[in-house]
């Protein structure tokens, strides 16, 4: 990772925004971040880190806790931090939680947390990895990086303190720090494992030897060897107890055996019984067989003649349908005749009705004549009774004219007296007045500008949901063009299914010439309608013209949000140019100067408002003047124009019938004239149409009779060829006609049962024959037994050996139960030896991985020596060049007294008294010559465990104060072998030494109004 920019706002110091340009430092610069205590040379990392993670470098202070106090209220605290991965750059934006400005209305919100990630690659193209949310962007940087916060912490930002506090540990402190540093808490879980593992086997022990207490009691036993004695007696017993039984059981089986073989001797003789009977009514259905049989091959002669039947069936249910077609045609034939015959019948009468028509549009027109002349007529009413009407108030304004007149010649004379003590009070007001505007421009820059940003604020969300509307349009797109295509398919599948079914056997396809049609097509679903189909393709095309409407919203959007940004940076560029002071100076300079200004203003407004009050009753009485005259001359005119109107009246009554002298008896005469032409057109239209269309009707009748009476010709023909075909094979297979064939034909299943019958019953017959044989030879000579005698001496054996079984039962039960107890106790004993083998292993497991043996160091301090070694094996080599050959870090491995943790004690080797010594006796200076040794060694250390990941960048934020001349050019030496190998370093420190040696630098320079950075380059 390598650093590009960095921009910070109202972050920490940082009042303002304060933006670095990491590039302009040159190509793997070592360079110094410069500056007095608190001016925030550490916030530089914890902006870099937040930006990235989310968190601060010390991770003392979360984001929301960023806030500077000095920013204005309006700047939103934010960070932002562009970085280069690969061939790719990368940019990220975090806003903590914090209260900001309500962009509209008083007072204040809770600004929520948010992040955005854009990915940058070679050819300067931008993507958005993520939109806002925070825990994606710092799972998105993590997986770029490779690293979480714990880890970029070590590798890239040593922070202040952190390696000091690591360096004089002891091994307990050392194994927290180093168990976060290298992320080893399963070693930590595995001891804790171990330890409760080895506690749940131990009380797995104890509750074995309290099982085994408690089977010798439910046995009701006090010991072993009481089990034991017992079951030494109840042995002999239970072997007497056992013979008896087997002897019992010896006789009742001699019982049985005689018994099963009379048994089977009785049911013998039955079963010969039962077989001669079956044999003789077998016998009986061998006339039924035979004609079953006979019946059987006719069905199997039928079979092979069914596709022959099946097709002259078929030519005969044809002729059948184009005989009634043909009828249909005939009778539909004459129907259109006759119909054709009432048209032109009803045709003759057009002549009357078209002379009617005539004549009532004839009347029309004179009717609608007269509509000019009535209105006209009613228009000279109204007008005259208005001109009566204002030759009255005429004559009434005129005389209130004359009076006004008078009263305002009386007002002008009396305030005339009044203006001249206002007129020099109205001039001190043109000074303050400049002065005032002054402030004012300033003021309405600043408000044009609050205005602009909250048109971008909004521009934007207009623009975020224009975004998700145009998603939704697409989407609504697309589903129009999808019903629209598939409605289109189904059509067209519709279609193919009409085509096939006028098909015809042995008549070629009209797409393909095929006269054989093996698959013709089939529509599984109804054929849409052309409606239905103009509806989905308008459909489609709404939603277009909606989705282009709204993308040209979109992209004027755009222009609008980059024309309002523009604005609002003028603006700010013009408020930064322009103000001098403060806000709150400005409010107050402007404040006096409108006090005095309002009492200028009062005097100049009461001077202008006389003056205007004077004007306007000059004004008044010049028009009052006009207006009498005018009056004088309107009341002459009034009078000569109602007695005009009066005469036009006259004349226009005398041309204008008595019973259509209103409107309202003229708009019923022509209403009633429309409905009798309405009429008349309507029947001339109807007469006309059914002529036409009885006549094509009767036209398409004939061609479907000629149609209809060719397909039952050549239907009849087929049926005939059929009917032959059929007759010759029905001779060749014997039978005398159709009948006799269609009475011989037998579905398949009737078939395939009745040969079944027929075989199952030659397959019982040779079986009950060949069985009734067998048996009258084993029979021979022999008699049946006496059951009663077999049954009583069955069960006299039973209660014998019932008797001999409950003494064996009682005697075999205590031994059982005994026995069982002793394999329990066995089992039990088995149990809690492998319990107690398994605790030696894990006990002793859980001792060592805990520190509770040897040397007492455990597990995870284990595995950390490990690690540490490799530390110290790179901080030595490191603290051996700044020592100059003297010192080397070590780890102690000797075990600490008592029972303090060991394993993680750090030693020094001073070669120049050749002894090891705590490093606790080193200097100041030496002490952090040591401490920055490991923080880089660690860093080598973690970065090589983490998979490998190459970091460019180190920022190291300790106290170089602490070294003399010679250990800092050391420190600065090997820093500049780190920079030599192609990493960008930065060193946080205000020693001015470090000026000197290091000529780059990020200067931040502390100001009442905030911190501010600049670059100084050599």
């Amino acid at each position: 990772m390598r650093p590009l920019s960095l921009s910070m706002s109202a972050f920490g110091p940082f009042a303002s925004t304060q933006t670095l340009d990491f590039t302009a430092l040159g190509t793997n610069p070592l360079f110094l971040i410069n500056g007095p205590t608190g001016a925030g040379k550490t916030t530089l990392l914890d902006g870099i880190c937040f930006a990235l993670y989310g968190k601060t470098t010390g991770n003392e202070r979360e984001g929301s806790q960023m806030r500077c106090d000095m920013a204005d209220d309006s700047l939103l605290t934010e960070v932002t931090f562009s970085f280069l991965l690969g061939s790719n750059s990368y940019r990220i934006r975090r806003v903590p939680e914090q209260d900001r400005v309500k962009k509209s209305g008083d007072g204040s919100t809770v600004q929520k947390p948010e992040a955005q990630l854009f990915k940058i690659d070679a050819d300067g193209n931008e993507s958005l990895l993520v939109a806002s949310k925070v825990s994606e962007a710092t799972a998105e940087i993590e997986a770029l990086t490779g690293l979480d916060v714990e880890q970029f912490r070590q590798v890239m930002v040593l922070p202040q303190g952190k390696f000091r506090e690591l360096l004089m540990a002891d091994s307990k402190a050392r194994e927290l720090i180093f168990s976060q540093l290298f992320q080893t808490h399963i070693y930590r879980r595995i001891e804790d494992t171990l330890k409760n593992k080895a506690a749940d086997i131990s009380g797995l022990v104890k509750d074995q030897r309290s099982r085994r207490d408690g089977i010798l009691q439910s046995a009701g036993l006090a010991s072993d060897d009481e089990l034991s004695s017992e079951l030494a007696k109840l042995t002999p017993e239970l072997a007497l107890a056992q013979s008896a039984k087997e002897q019992a059981l010896q006789q009742q089986q001699l019982v049985i055996k005689a018994s099963d073989a009379a048994q089977h001797l009785l049911a013998e003789f039955a079963q010969f019984d039962t077989l001669t009977q079956t044999a003789a009514a077998l016998e009986a259905q061998q006339e039924s067989i035979a004609a079953q049989t006979h019946k059987l091959n006719l069905a199997k002669q039928a079979q092979r003649l069914a596709p022959m039947v099946e097709v002259f069936l078929a030519r005969e249910q044809e002729a059948k349908a184009a005989n009634l077609a043909f009828s249909h045609a005939q009778t539909a034939l004459t129907q259109a005749k006759q119909a054709f015959d009432d048209a032109e019948l009803k045709a003759q009468d057009l002549p009357v009705l078209e002379a009617s028509l005539l004549e009532l549009e004839q009347a029309k027109q004179q009717l609608n004549a007269l509509g000019p002349q009535l209105r006209e007529l009613d228009r000279l009413n109204k007008t005259l009774e208005q001109e009566q009407a204002q030759l009255v108030r005429a004559k009434a304004q005129l005389q209130n004219s004359k009076n006004e007149l008078t009263a305002v010649i009386q007002k002008r004379r009396e305030l005339e007296l009044a203006l001249p003590p206002l007129q020099a009070n109205s001039d001190t007001r043109l000074s303050l007045q400049q002065a005032h505007q002054q402030q004012q421009q300033l003021l309405s820059t600043y408000q044009q500008w609050q205005q602009v940003a909250a048109r971008v604020s909004s521009t934007q969300a207009k623009l975020a949901n224009a975004k998700a509307h145009g998603q939704q349009l697409n989407a609504q797109h697309q589903q129009a063009q999808f019903a629209h295509k598939a409605l289109l398919m189904t059509w067209h599948q519709g279609q193919a299914a009409i085509l096939a079914r006028q098909l015809q056997q042995d008549e070629p396809c009209p797409v393909c010439g095929s006269q054989t049609h093996p698959q013709p097509a089939q529509s599984q679903e109804p054929l849409p309608s052309d409606e239905a189909l103009q509806l989905a393709q308008n459909a489609e095309t709404t939603a277009q013209e909606v989705l282009s409407k709204a993308r040209a919203e979109y992209r004027g959007l755009q222009t609008q949000l980059e024309t309002l940004q523009q604005q609002a940076q003028e603006l700010a560029a013009q408020l930064g140019t322009a103000v001098d002071m403060s806000l709150d100076e400005h409010t107050h300079t402007l404040s006096q100067y409108a006090f005095a200004l309002r009492q200028a203003e009062q005097a100049h407004q009461d001077l202008q408002q006389l003056q205007q009050e004077i004007v306007l009753l000059h004004a008044q009485e010049t028009h009052l003047q006009q207006k009498l005259e005018q009056g004088q001359t309107q009341d002459s005119a009034l009078q000569s124009k109602v007695d005009l109107l009066q005469g036009q009246l006259a004349h226009m009554q005398q041309s204008v019938p008595p019973a259509l002298s209103t409107l309202e008896a003229l708009t019923a005469a022509i209403t009633q004239n429309q409905q009798q032409i309405n009429q008349i057109k309507q029947q001339i239209a109807e007469v006309r149409a059914l002529q036409q269309q009885t006549g094509q009707t009767f036209v398409a009748a004939k061609a479907a009779l000629n149609g209809a009476e060719n397909t039952a010709e050549a239907a009849l023909a087929q049926q005939t060829r059929a009917q032959q075909q059929l007759n010759q094979q029905l001779v060749a297979a014997g039978f005398t006609d159709q009948l006799a064939l269609f009475a011989a034909m037998l579905d398949e299943d009737k078939l395939h049962a009745l040969a079944s019958e027929i075989e199952a019953y030659q397959q019982r017959s040779a079986l009950t024959k060949a069985q009734c044989e067998q048996l009258a030879l084993k029979l021979k000579d022999k008699v049946p037994p006496d059951s009663i005698k077999l049954a009583a001496e069955l069960e006299s054996a039973q209660q014998a050996l019932h008797s001999a079984e409950q003494a064996w039962q009682l005697l075999h039960t205590r031994s059982v139960l005994l026995t069982q107890t002793q394999t329990q106790l066995s089992i039990a004993d088995t149990k809690a030896k492998a319990l107690e083998d398994e605790y030696a292993v894990i006990g002793t497991l859980a001792d060592v991985a805990n520190g509770k043996t040897g040397n007492k160091i455990s597990l995870q301090r284990f595995v950390l020596s490990v690690l540490l070694d490799d530390v110290l094996l790179e901080a030595s080599h490191r603290l051996h060049l700044m020592s100059k050959g003297r010192y080397r870090l070590l780890r102690k491995e000797d075990r600490a007294k008592g029972n303090k943790a060991s394993g993680l004690e750090l030693e020094v080797e001073d070669a120049y008294t050749s002894k090891v010594r705590p490093v606790a006796t080193l200097s100041g200076g030496e002490s952090f010559m040591a401490a920055l040794s490991m923080a880089l060694g660690l860093s080598d250390v973690v970065q090589a465990y983490a998979g490998g990941i190459k970091l460019d960048t180190l920022f190291i934020d300790e106290g170089f104060g602490s070294l003399d001349q010679d250990s800092l050019e050391l420190a600065i030496r090997t820093l500049m072998d780190l920079q030599s190998s192609g990493r960008m370093i930065g060193v946080i420190s205000h020693v001015s030494e470090m000026k000197e040696q290091i000529n780059t630098r990020i200067d931040i320079n502390k100001t009442s109004h905030g911190s501010e950075m600049t670059i100084v380059l050599p």
